[in-house]
This record gives structure tokens, sequence and C-alpha cells, in this order.
């Protein structure tokens, strides 16, 4: 374990040893970036073998307390002579990914469920029961038997209501008690798909207009973390309980209702080439609905797609060029999220906010354009959760 006077040591030849290398190398770092970025990289792993290595050590049984106050044997006899611990774990580093991964599964099942999947098996259901369709004994007809006798089986509407309110802070079910909505997790999860396509966009620019366009050195990776990490700590303490067995039942769920849907007899009923075809079928003959299939189906993808990439240590990777890399996995899928998510009115594309109060983020389930109205008529507020 370090003293005090070894740890002012230690830091000030690491400043001396950085001072030498940028004044060795000179005008080297301008034209070369990533030498300058590997060099430094190199100095930090020291510093973070030493912090590791203090961290490791056994501590006295009294934590160093009588150096430091001078009683008994061990007392120090200068205050340099005391120990110094490092530090504590790192806070943001302490996640389970097996959590978020469950989360960003939910949230695929609720882009279904908004699409409308499962309404429209109910309704084939409570048709097929009640005689009014040409369903008899085949495939689909015989699953549909099946969905509606092992209701009793799987959780309720109103449980996966709950659930999608507790884990996003979407709809308006109430929550257990004990419990709140989760109305951050919107705002957050649209700022950091902002910030991942504003990080993109920027370094699209610069490799229009600079040389060496494809060099490691624009953009800020500092606020991409920033955001990510506020997303990621959020869906920690959001991501308890139930949420993934629940999480398991609805995707067995929502492949059941697939199976049904793409049944010979069911698309036959209908017409159809496929069973997103009889999912707008269903939806525009019996519920007149406004169909937005394609946006929700693309915002459950890609939207999965990024939960999952922050489930994994990738966002706290602290070499630039290993982060680019990393964060190149995704940067398509934030870009679609956030185009689908606009034309379906839930998300909006910020340009030079790069940050989110975190009072209007408290405050608010939805980021959505705010429509002007003409004079005479009234404005319509968007429910809040209904994304």
């Amino acid at each position: 374990m370090a003293k005090e006077r070894e740890n002012v040591a230690r830091y000030d030849r690491f400043a001396k040893a950085q001072e030498q290398v940028v004044e060795r190398l000179g005008t080297a770092f301008i034209r070369s970036p990533a030498l300058a970025d590997a060099i430094l990289q190199r100095l930090d792993a020291l510093v973070d073998g030493w912090e590791k290595q203090d961290l490791a050590t056994p501590p006295p049984p009294d934590l160093g307390l009588a150096e430091l106050v001078g009683i008994g044997d061990e007392a120090a006899a200068t205050f340099g002579d005391t120990r110094l611990p490092p530090g504590v774990v790192q806070y943001d580093g302490d996640v389970a990914s097996e959590r978020i991964l469950a989360i960003g599964d939910l949230y695929y099942v609720y882009q279904h469920a908004r699409v409308g999947v499962f309404r429209a098996v109910e309704k084939l259901a409570e048709l097929y029961h009640a005689g009014a369709v040409r369903l008899s004994g085949d495939q689909g007809a015989y699953g549909l038997y099946k969905w509606k006798h092992r209701e009793v089986l799987r959780y309720t509407y109103r449980d996966q209501q709950e659930a999608y309110r507790r884990a996003f802070g979407y709809g308006r079910a109430g929550v257990p008690p004990g419990s709140r909505p989760n109305t951050e997790f919107h705002p957050l999860f649209v700022q950091f798909m902002n910030q991942v396509t504003l990080f993109w966009r920027d370094k699209r620019i610069s490799d229009v207009i600079r040389e060496r366009a494809y060099d490691p050195s624009y953009g800020s990776i500092a606020v991409v973390r920033r955001a990510g990490l506020d997303l990621r700590n959020n869906l920690k303490f959001m991501s308890f309980g139930h949420l993934n067995v629940l999480r398991v039942e609805l995707m067995q769920l929502l492949d059941e209702a697939f199976r049904i849907l793409d049944a010979p007899d069911v698309k036959n009923l209908f017409g159809a080439d496929s069973p997103w075809d009889v999912v707008e079928e269903v939806l525009v003959r019996y519920f007149n609905a406004r169909l937005t299939t394609s946006p929700r189906q693309r915002m459950a993808i890609t939207g999965r797609n990024v939960l999952r990439w922050l489930a994994q240590p990738h966002i706290l990777e602290r070499q630039r060029s290993a982060f680019e890399a990393l964060l190149l996995d995704i940067a398509e899928d934030a870009e679609e999220w956030l185009t689908s998510a606009q034309s379906v009115g839930v998300a909006v594309r910020t340009g030079s906010d790069r940050v989110e109060p975190v009072g209007r983020i408290a405050g608010a389930a939805v980021i959505a354009p705010r429509r002007v109205m003409p004079a005479p008529a009234r404005r319509v507020r968007r429910p809040v959760g209904a994304v």
C-alpha cells in the first residue's frame, strides 16, 4: 500500500514523463494524433497499474489509523509515512449486462405490441371462437385454440402494461406499490441516440473538409460516453424484479403469435403473403387503425441493438480509436431509430444542444416536437408516455 510521500512522488514522475515525451516528439503529435493517443494511453495504463496494485494489497487491521494519529509501534514518524488509499471501485463499471439485455428484449416486445401484433391475434382468436371466420382445425386454427386456453398461465395484459410503465415510463397504466414509472428513460434514450448520430455526422463532415480525415481526432467521445452512462445508470435501477422473467415469456408469446399469423389457413383467410400483411389487414378491417408498422418495427430492432451495445463495457473504453471502432457498430442503428421515431412523432433531432438538463429529464416522459396550431383551433397535447 502506497504511503502519502510515495503517492506524491509517483504523480510528479508521471507529469515529468508527460512533459519529456511532448518535448521530444514535438510536432510529431500534430502530424500523427494516433501516436499521441497511444503514448498517453500507455502512460495512463502505468498509473492505473499502480492504483490496482495498491487496491490489491491487504491493508492493516486498523486501515492505517494508528500510523496517522501516532499510536503504538506503527506510528508514522512524518505525515508522508501515512497510508493513502488510491480510491474506491468505479461506479460506472458496476452494471450487470443480463438486466440491460433483458430491457432490450422488453423494448423489442413493446414496440411490436404498439404495432398491434397481440391485438390482431386476440381479435382472430375472438372471431375463431365465435365461428365468424372460415377457420376450423388447420394449423392456424389450432394455434388460436392454444392461444386462448394458455391465457391463464401467462402474465395478464395489466401486468404487461405495468411492466412497460415501470421500465420505460410508457403508457398510462399504474405501477405496483413501492415502484414508480421510469419517466426519465425516453428523454435519456433520445439524448443518447442524438449524441451518437451527431458524433458520426461530425465525423462525416470532417471526412469531406479535412486532410487526413480518417484520423481519430474529430468529435467528442466524452459527450457520447456521458449520454450513454446516464442512460445505462437509469436502466440499472429500473431493471430489477420480474422484468427478466416477463421478457422471456413475452418473447415466447411474440414467437407464438407470428407462428399463428404465418399459418397457411390464416394467410389464405385474408389473401395475405406474409404475417405482417395479416396484422395490417386485421388492424385496418376491425379497428380502423392508423398503421405504423414499418417505423415501429425498425424502432424495435435498432433500439434493441443499441441497448444490447450498452449492456457491454464498450461505453467505458478510454482509447479514442477503439471507442470509435466500437461505436461504429450502432452508428446506423441510432440514425435509423431516430428517423423512425421522428416519423411517428416521439423524438426530435437536436443540433447544438449537447447536454439535456437533469431537471428537464425528470419532469418529462416524451420529447416530441411542439405543434403550432391555427388561432381558432385548440392545442392538442400528446398524453404523457404515449410513445
